[in-house]
């Protein structure tokens, strides 16, 4: 590296001397075989130096830091184009495509409605620590789909239709907010993940649960088809499961993106980061879309769980009534009092 820095160095002091002699004197007589061999040998060698760089020469500096000896780190800029041609189409199609397949959903089989309506007795499913864990991770996890959102495929919807300053501004904000939110979302996360696993072990009877969608589907032979389920119905522990696997991927890949002089990453692993990132957010998106939509829109009385903790006794019957006989038989069932 010396000995380059020292040929870079002469040959800068050279042209300096050439052009300031050519200034001052009149101009030889041209020998343009000469020059044009001394042009083409000085392109040959910079070229030579350019090529080593780039496959990882190294040198001497007198900074300790990872990698402080290399003056390029080489990388596959196919990575940058998976992640702008490729990830950030499908994080749109994630959200909006997911929505509309729901809504659409919606309208030909409509909701899961109560067969036999609200008894009006509410049945005790979460306590008060497991809703505030809940909408920990879950108001932080929506948050940062959106901001994720804009700082990664914003280009396509958004600065079209805006002023460049307008955009800037939008970056920035959206930037700020995700590193905001990713921590106490990395805090939901771990504690759902570990509170919560015990109720989400996989069981034989969740085969049948997949088999009739559910008992979702009001139409055909599945119409009406209630399989069993406890605690958490099959589709529920996919869900977990998919949050936890993710979410954990998700969690490490953004602690090197959020701290980089912590962990100082090389430039290949903050791209493979970048990747990891970007796809765990993707598949994230995507279950979260249909786990809204079930909560919120298809299961009638679902949406009450997360908010007061309580179920109506029918919809418990009827959704988990494996878990509603276990806890009337272990003496746990618990009614709100009116």
């Amino acid at each position: 590296m010396n000995k380059w820095f020292k040929q870079l160095g002469l040959a800068a002091a050279l042209l300096f001397s050439t052009v300031s002699f050519a200034a001052e004197t009149p101009a030889p007589a041209a020998q343009p075989e000469a020059v044009v061999a001394a042009v083409q040998a000085q392109q040959s060698e910079y070229s030579q130096l350019w090529t080593e760089l780039k496959n990882g020469a190294t040198g001497y500096t007198t900074s300790q830091s990872q990698f402080h000896n290399q003056p390029i780190n080489s990388y596959d800029l196919r990575v940058l184009e998976l992640r702008s041609g490729w990830l950030a189409p499908g994080l749109m199609l994630a959200l909006f495509g997911m929505i509309i397949i729901f809504a659409l959903f919606i309208m030909v089989n409509g909701i899961s409605k109560l067969h036999h309506g609200f008894s009006g007795k509410m049945v005790r499913r979460w306590s008060k620590l497991d809703i505030s864990i809940h909408w920990l991770g879950a108001i932080p996890c929506l948050t940062l789909i959106l901001t994720g959102l804009t700082l990664l495929a914003g280009r396509f919807f958004l600065q079209p239709v805006v002023s460049e300053g307008f955009w800037a501004g939008v970056v920035y904000f959206a930037k700020q907010v995700h590193n905001v939110m990713a921590i106490p979302f990395m805090f939901g996360w771990l504690l759902m993940t570990l509170m919560w696993a015990k109720n989400q072990m996989p069981k034989m009877y969740d085969l049948k649960w997949f088999l009739v969608v559910g008992g979702y589907i009001n139409f055909g032979p599945f119409k009406g088809k209630h399989p069993d389920s406890g605690f958490a119905n099959a589709g529920e522990k996919m869900w977990f499961w998919t949050f936890a696997l993710f979410g954990l991927v998700i969690s490490a890949s953004g602690m090197l993106l959020l701290f980089p002089n912590l962990f100082e990453p090389s430039r290949t692993l903050s791209l493979i980061s970048l990747i990891l990132h970007a796809v765990s957010a993707i598949i994230i998106c995507a279950f979260s879309i249909v786990h809204i939509f079930m909560a919120t829109v298809m299961s009638e009385g679902g949406m009450e769980c997360m908010v007061s903790g309580y179920c109506d006794e029918n919809w418990a019957t009827q959704h988990h009534n494996l878990w509603f006989d276990e806890i009337k038989a272990n003496g746990t069932l618990k009614y709100r009092e009116s």
